[in-house]
């Protein structure tokens, strides 16, 4: 079922397995990070959300912590008309908080999908 969108929110994209791998997580992760997303689409920033390192702005993550693990949702606003979701994952660094190079390198990644999407549906965008 599809909802029809609210005036002034922009459309939520998934990029490759993202809304799979984020509808897996907890509940209460769930609610909390699709909080945030609905933030974004109303061009909003949730208070959790802050700048992902190394890719310039207008690309964020929001993390949360729940039952001793952490879940993270990566996404961009980046575009005028959309919001897409980068990447949800758990983070599972065996070092302290450093993020993976298998998920930096996925978000890089899924950062130029969501360009070539954006760019398919609404024309080129000038960065």
């Amino acid at each position: 079922m599809t909802r029809k969108p609210v005036v002034g929110e922009k459309p939520l994209y998934w990029v490759g397995s993202s809304k799979k791998d984020l509808l897996a997580f907890p509940e209460p992760v769930k609610d909390h990070l699709g909080t945030a997303l609905s933030v974004a689409q109303f061009g909003g920033k949730h208070p959790a959300a802050k700048p992902w390192k190394g890719l310039g702005p207008g690309v964020f993550e929001v993390v949360e912590d729940y039952d001793r693990a952490t879940y993270r949702a990566v996404y961009t606003v980046r575009f005028e008309a959309a919001v897409y979701v980068l990447h949800a994952f758990q983070k599972k660094s065996p070092r302290g908080i450093k993020t993976s190079r298998p998920d930096i390198d996925r978000v890089w990644e899924r950062l130029r999908m969501a360009q070539q999407d954006y760019e398919e549906r609404h024309g080129k965008t000038e960065q």
